[in-house]
């Protein structure tokens, strides 16, 4: 099982305009907490760890994560608020978010809060900003140390500037983690953000070095790069009717952590026996589940019978 170590929070989507301000559509999200809610439509067991706010906000995340069969035994509870990321949307549909976050309740877990963590867990997936700021950057950190030994390490940076504006700081705290991590995804637009101008061979490279044993690099509608320690290839992505891209990434992430645990390699020794064949087939079961996810409104994610066998 995977405990899935992040945020939680709600995307806000301004629909229309009124005599007194706007009609918004708040949906439950936060990309670790979408990867959770993925794992779980894709009939793996997960687990979620966050601090989660006791306000009514907090409580209706914490529900929908008992909804969708999420482990919420890891959860803190804090007085803190909620996050809220207002959204806006480009003609493409690719997402833009302003961040409303200051000492809420997922930037808040101190190394007191951190769990005891059973054998049944056998890989830790850390995601976004919660990795950046507050207690929790700290603390999730410390986490992953503590574990990194003998539990897959899995990191998305998703960067959002928005959140924290300092590049260096993110570049930071992504080289910090590569020494940590056993796979790591990330996005060419992240890539771009975190290393102007440099190739993305060259950021791949430097991350084996340090252990990394697999790292994929999403492309959109492009498809995915991935390196399976230094074997390098790419697959094209699947075409289809985009409504938008809200989620895209994180179920690409949720559908890896899904496959490795269907081929029996979702461990640090299974990582490590995983296959250049497999890893194929990994990556284009990703593609196929990103790709339903941009035919949907929002974050929503996929289910294991939408989704061909591994």
């Amino acid at each position: 099982m995977f405990l899935i170590c992040g945020e939680a929070l709600y995307d806000v989507f301004p629909l229309a305009e009124t005599a007194t301000g706007f009609t918004l559509d708040a949906r439950i999200g936060g990309s670790p907490f979408n990867v959770a809610v993925g794992l779980s439509r894709l009939a793996r067991p997960v687990a979620f760890f966050t601090g989660l706010s006791s306000d009514p906000l907090g409580r209706r995340l914490e529900r929908a994560l008992a909804a969708e069969g999420i482990d919420t035994d890891y959860l803190v509870r804090k007085h803190n608020p909620t996050t809220l990321a207002v959204v806006g949307l480009t003609a493409a549909g690719v997402p833009h978010y302003t961040f409303y976050g200051h000492e809420a309740a997922d930037r808040a877990v101190t190394r007191a809060d951190l769990p005891a963590l059973p054998e049944a867990v056998t890989g830790l997936h850390f995601g976004s900003f919660s990795v950046m700021v507050g207690d929790t950057a700290e603390s999730f950190l410390a986490l992953a140390r503590k574990h990194a030994a003998t539990r897959l390490i899995s990191y998305d940076p998703n960067v959002r500037l928005n959140v924290e504006p300092d590049v260096a700081q993110w570049r930071a705290r992504v080289e910090e983690i590569s020494a940590i991590a056993d796979m790591m995804k990330v996005s060419d637009e992240d890539l771009d953000l975190l290393f102007p101008g440099d190739e993305v061979e060259s950021a791949v490279s430097r991350w084996h070095s340090r252990g990394v044993r697999l790292v994929v690099v999403t492309r959109g509608a492009e498809g995915a790069l991935a390196s399976l320690g230094g074997e390098s290839f790419q697959l094209p992505g699947r075409k289809v009717e985009t409504v938008d891209t809200v989620g895209a990434g994180d179920t690409f992430q949720a559908a890896l952590l899904c496959g490795l645990e269907e081929l029996g390699k979702a461990s640090k020794p299974g990582l490590a026996a995983l296959t250049s064949d497999e890893c194929r087939r990994l990556v284009g079961f990703a593609i196929q589940a990103a790709a339903v996810t941009c035919t949907r409104r929002g974050a929503d994610l996929p289910r294991r019978g939408e989704l061909p066998a591994l």
